[in-house]
């Protein structure tokens, strides 16, 4: 006659459990969010087809002339003092909105959404804070008549040039600044994050970066960051007329390895 060895008590627990839930298993992570690559355009293969639109003198102001193009692997934007915007107080050379893959739809941003933009930057030291606005970032929901939700400006506070990001949809508010002079005439590299909402949602997060050195690491919450439809980001360079500083002059800006990501 065979014997059967009993099991201890506590296999014979594990062992009912696999007969009456075979397909029992531990239980899979909960989805963690990372950072999705959706727009990483080459400026030499790529060309300005990696934009939703591009606003070179579009007043012809200055007829016969190219001031948005290829500079080896950089985007270029030149200014001439003669160059005029719609507005004839301003001077407008910017590219706006992002086209993934270049020449394909756009990229859009909505409502609700996290995104960061990461690029490479060269301010010249022609290229001056004035101590009216001169933009050379924005973000835009689509329209003529549509106010900035924010802007990266370059803005003289006496004899001091400030490089700035403020949230104008926001009171102004700002997120951070940096001195310019020390940033110019070399290639610096801009991390900027936004969450996409109503007050007090939105945040805004700036960092600029010269070599391995991190020169501003700023976030503001609590924000305004949302207008309606989508948003936008612009690059380039627009500047008032209006500075009494006399730090105007023919100028030009550098945009290179441009990249978006989604938080998804």
């Amino acid at each position: 006659m065979t014997r059967t060895r009993a099991l201890p008590p506590a296999l014979c627990g594990l062992a009912l459990l696999g007969a009456l839930s075979p397909a029992l298993s531990p239980a899979s992570p909960a989805h963690a969010a990372s950072w999705q690559l959706r727009w990483s355009p080459s400026a030499a293969k790529d060309g300005l087809a990696a934009f939703e639109g591009v606003e070179d003198d579009r007043a012809g102001s200055h007829p016969g002339v190219t001031h948005i193009y290829v500079q080896g692997d950089a985007y270029r934007f030149d200014m001439h003092m003669r160059d005029r915007d719609s507005s004839t107080d301003r001077q407008r050379q910017e590219v706006k909105g992002m086209r993934s893959p270049a020449g394909g739809p756009y990229l859009v941003w909505k409502k609700g959404q996290t995104w960061r933009l990461t690029y490479a930057m060269y301010i010249p030291g022609s290229l001056k804070a004035t101590t009216t606005f001169t933009h050379i970032m924005q973000m835009k929901m689509p329209g003529n008549d549509s106010s900035p939700i924010l802007t990266t400006s370059l803005r003289r506070y006496g004899s001091t040039p400030k490089i700035e990001l403020k949230v104008e949809n926001s009171g102004n508010a700002l997120v951070g600044a940096a001195d310019l002079a020390p940033l110019q005439n070399k290639w610096i590299n801009v991390e900027f994050e936004m969450r996409i909402d109503d007050a007090p949602n939105g945040t805004v997060h700036w960092v600029i970066r010269d070599g391995s050195t991190t020169v501003l690491d700023a976030t503001k919450t609590k924000l305004d960051t949302w207008l309606s439809d989508r948003v936008r980001p612009k690059w380039g360079i627009y500047r008032s007329l209006g500075d009494k500083s006399g730090s105007l002059q023919d100028c030009y800006l550098l945009l290179r390895d441009l990249k978006a990501y989604q938080l998804a």
